[in-house]
């Protein structure tokens, strides 16, 4: 009842926002000072500093060379790390921030969360203290790059049959085989590379110019293009007993550092979508066909709001699992279920901006293609849209089925 007569005096005082057709539902009123603080400032970064090129880094295959460490600059690396110089912030902020990053371009969401929620996660969750005091404080600021080498190229899926070896001789490893799809591979100066060993399934520290190990870059790709994806190759590579990552045991370490991912993705993906719906409401209410502006059409007023709906309804799915997060109760299958969501939510809107825009849709002029492409990607790494299905089908069945 009290609750109620609240409601309804605010109602009648006339202080309502109006309403906004990027945030129909207010989702910003839900957020903290601190959390708008910290979205307005990577938003105006990107938009300034980023937006202009990103359209010729996508058409030319490149990640702008001064990202690593202007991200650094702005703490958005490891910006959830607790010490060795990372923010600390909360994971709804961290979420906010990968928001904003992929609205710009998801390679650029992708750099930070590599560098982040993989690598530097995975030092910092199960490294030594020499481990995370030699690498952590570096790639907090962007000096040092870091990748994550889990996937090779006949074990996406089914990291269980990974055919990268580790054994013991004389006191040292040696690595050898090859890891497939790996962004940031060639910038990286240190690899967390995970690998079968006696014991199972092992992390290592793979310095850049140690000997046996090597990179290359995978090209033509026609999607995630502003963004370094690349081979490592291992070939009797020798490391030092303390390269190990000692409280790593088994697929259950790679495995968690990979939630740690998709949780930024399902914050990216409305980046991404945000971008479109934009592009396609500004082009629909300047565009004009028949007299008048495509706006104002049924069709086309249908299509946008399915968009608005996919996008508002993706964000609060994100900011709810961010707020369970930040209260140490999240599971990994609601991570799942955000990420399999958001994703194919994404996607969807992509497309419909895509037929909003017409032939311009397809041009770099807009960033609706750039996003429809870059998503294709984003629906398949840190597990694809049937594996997240599976993660959730056991979930609620009891009963799994990837076999």
């Amino acid at each position: 009842m009290t609750s109620t007569a609240h409601s309804g005096a605010h109602a009648d005082t006339g202080q309502r926002r109006p309403l906004n057709p990027h945030d129909f539902l207010n989702i910003d009123f839900c957020l903290s000072e601190e959390e708008r603080l910290i979205r307005d400032t990577v938003r105006d970064y990107v938009r300034r500093d980023l937006l202009g090129r990103i359209p010729d880094a996508y058409d030319n295959a490149y990640l702008p060379e001064d990202f690593p460490r202007a991200a650094g600059r702005l703490g958005l690396l490891g910006m959830h790390l607790q010490g060795y110089d990372c923010p600390g912030t909360s994971a709804v902020a961290y979420g906010l921030a990968c928001l904003e990053l992929e609205a710009g371009d998801s390679g650029l969401r992708s750099f930070v969360s590599v560098q982040g929620s993989l690598a530097m996660f995975a030092i910092w969750r199960y490294g030594s203290e020499t481990q995370k005091q030699t690498w952590l404080p570096a790639m907090a600021v962007g000096k040092a790059i870091g990748c994550f080498g889990l996937t090779e190229p006949d074990a996406g899926s089914d990291p269980s049959a990974m055919r990268t070896t580790a054994r013991l001789e004389d006191g040292q490893w040696v690595l050898n085989g090859s890891k497939m799809w790996i962004t940031n591979g060639s910038m990286a100066a240190v690899a967390v590379v995970w690998a079968k060993t006696p014991d199972g399934v092992r992390g290592f520290l793979v310095p850049r110019h140690t000997p046996g190990f090597s990179t290359r870059d995978i090209t033509h790709k026609m999607s995630l293009r502003a963004s370094t994806t690349s081979e490592l190759v291992f070939e009797d590579c020798t490391l030092p007993s303390e390269a190990i990552l000692p409280e790593a045991h088994g697929l259950s370490a790679p495995l968690s550092c990979l939630t740690e991912a998709r949780f930024g993705i399902i914050w990216g993906a409305v980046g991404a979508a945000r971008a479109c719906y934009e592009a396609a409401l500004d082009y629909a209410s300047t565009r004009t066909q028949f007299g008048r502006p495509i706006a104002g059409f049924q069709l086309t007023q249908s299509k946008l709001v399915e968009m608005l709906t996919h996008l508002n309804t993706s964000l609060m799915l994100a900011l709810h699992l961010g707020e369970l997060k930040d209260a140490g109760q999240l599971h990994p299958q609601q991570v799942s279920f955000g990420k399999l969501h958001n994703v194919q939510s994404a996607l969807d809107v992509a497309r419909s901006a895509r037929t909003i825009l017409g032939a311009n849709g397809i041009t770099l002029e807009y960033p609706v293609m750039r996003h429809m492409t870059n998503l294709e990607s984003v629906l398949t790494y840190e597990g694809t849209g049937e594996i997240h299905t599976l993660i959730v089908g056991q979930a609620i069945t009891g009963l799994p089925a990837f076999h």
